[in-house]
């Protein structure tokens, strides 16, 4: 069951790791005898499908997320192993694609508008004198 992260990149079931534990989650008594938890490990570093541009990119980006250069996923949502592996999948197709998203455009700062200054100086003069009406008159 090979992963579709894009078009472009299909993550082959070969590179994928599972591991199964019991899961605290919902269930009854059936959680206390199925290995319903699904642990999803994939190595950025070692896998084949990567270019180098790629693999530095998910390398930089999810740094955080990665233990010795695999990224480890878990589902235990659902009561169903196969239902929380399908998860695990979705869950690590969608982290991997929005590491390899391409960076946002640098935001160029502006100016304010005049009319916008203007409008601000208007509100705070207005503030400023509701403010004023509130307080005692002076003993003049």
């Amino acid at each position: 069951m090979d992963l579709e992260v894009s078009p472009a990149l299909i993550i082959p079931e070969r590179e994928l790791g599972w591991r199964f534990s019991r899961s605290s989650g919902p269930g009854g008594q059936h959680v206390n005898t199925s290995d319903s938890r699904v642990e999803l490990i994939w190595s950025v570093a070692e896998s084949e499908k990567l270019s180098d541009d790629q693999r530095m990119r998910l390398l930089a980006r999810l740094a955080k997320r990665l233990v010795d250069g695999a990224i480890t996923v878990t589902a235990s949502e659902r009561r169903s192993q196969l239902r929380n592996r399908e998860l695990a999948l979705a869950k690590l197709a969608d982290i991997v694609a929005a590491g390899l998203a391409p960076d946002a455009p640098i935001r160029r700062p502006t100016k304010p508008t005049r009319g916008s200054g203007r409008r601000h100086l208007a509100a705070k003069q207005q503030r400023s004198a509701t403010k004023k009406q509130r307080q005692r008159p002076s003993a003049d």
